[in-house]
């Protein structure tokens, strides 16, 4: 299937500075996940299973690292063509970026809107009808075929994917509040006190034009006048202007990869039976094989443990080496780590490439990057 006449918009230019350290030899879109892939994995793989014809990456910081990623393993995808955004014409005539290697510098944006205006002549080109937002640090499987079929048949202006969560998490999202009808009256983000249990799950469908002109708009407040972002801004000016805003309910896993703690806990949650999502369903850039969920209990296994290993309950990824008489319990162990002899990890992420020489219990050793 073709989503006809839709345009993706890839959100991928943040820091990850609340990444802590997992984020300081790397843009957050690349963070490994799930023993298989790369955070920005999931919504290229969805982008691909839904039939997007295109999809723009908005990128900003280490851009040539993503670049190179996406098209060793994306840019040849059948059906989806990959947009480079405002380094389009460059890498299309220059190619891949060599290791090392540095696009070239650009101004920075200050928020997601920014974005999609420092790519408006790309998004905003002949041929799509509607723009699909993604964004490159959530981790989900789906097809946008029925949510396209409701946004068109409803005449919606945008239609926002929401789903339901646990009231004590709301705070940490976009809230949202509907009508019986699924049109949304309000989205207010990160609220103190919240007054419902549906959270924004920041993909979404705007009609092109609508879309076009709400960030005109906006741009024409001047730069102190708005906060530059998508939820904040974008979405909260069209409902008070009227806008037909749509709610699109998201019933199967969806989770926003945010902090350690979320890239922690969400990896392990995928041990939990059913599986939220299968190991077949996975994206696969890091290995040619998908990870094996392990019947003993080990947990995610993307590579095997030493004989003599203890492993429990954890996401092993490819490359990574747990030596005999290591144990693992609840833990994360990323490509080219190694955890030797002795050394006991537990409810922790082990590093790309680090070599433990000592017990680690906890993600305080993953504390906040240093700001750029």
């Amino acid at each position: 299937m073709t989503l006809d006449a839709v345009r993706g918009a890839l959100l991928a230019g943040g820091l990850g500075q609340r990444m802590g350290t997992l984020t300081e030899g790397t843009c957050k879109p690349l963070v490994p996940y799930a023993a298989s892939c790369r955070l920005v994995d999931f919504s290229l793989a969805n982008a691909v299973r839904s039939g997007v014809p295109e999809v723009v990456l908005l990128s900003l910081h280490r851009e040539a690292d993503l670049v190179r990623h996406l098209m060793e393993h994306w840019d040849a995808a059948p059906g989806t063509r990959l947009h480079f955004g405002v380094h389009e014409r460059r890498l299309r005539n220059a190619g891949l970026p060599a290791p090392g290697e540095r696009l070239p510098p650009r101004p920075a944006e200050r928020g997601t809107a920014d974005a999609l205006l420092a790519n408006a002549r790309h998004l905003f080109a002949p041929g799509a009808r509607d723009i699909l937002i993604q964004h490159a640090d959530h981790v989900y499987v789906h097809d946008y075929a029925a949510m396209l079929e409701q946004h068109r048949r409803t005449g919606a202006d945008c239609t926002i994917g929401v789903q339901a969560v646990e009231p004590r998490w709301v705070r940490l999202f976009g809230m949202v509040e509907t009508d019986a009808d699924l049109r949304v009256r309000a989205l207010v983000e990160k609220p103190d006190h919240p007054t419902s249990d549906l959270v924004f799950t920041a993909f979404c469908l705007f009609r092109a034009d609508v879309l076009r002109d709400t960030l005109a708009r906006l741009a024409a407040l001047g730069p102190d006048g708005w906060q530059h972002d998508i939820s904040r801004d974008v979405l909260p000016a069209m409902i008070g202007a009227g806008r037909d805003v749509r709610a699109f309910p998201v019933e199967s896993y969806w989770a926003d990869i945010g902090t350690v703690e979320r890239y922690h806990s969400e990896q392990l949650a995928l041990l939990t039976v059913p599986r939220p999502i299968p190991a077949e369903a996975l994206p696969r850039t890091l290995a040619a094989g998908p990870p094996r969920f392990a019947p003993d209990g080990a947990g995610l296994l993307g590579a095997e443990p030493a004989p003599g290993a203890l492993v429990r309950d954890s996401v092993l990824h490819p490359g990574c080496h747990v030596r005999p008489g290591a144990a693992v319990v609840r833990s994360v162990v990323l490509p080219g780590a190694v955890v030797p002899a002795g050394v006991t990890v537990r409810d922790t992420v082990v590093r790309a490439g680090e070599h433990l020489s000592a017990d680690r219990t906890g993600l305080t050793a993953l504390g906040p990057a240093p700001r750029a």
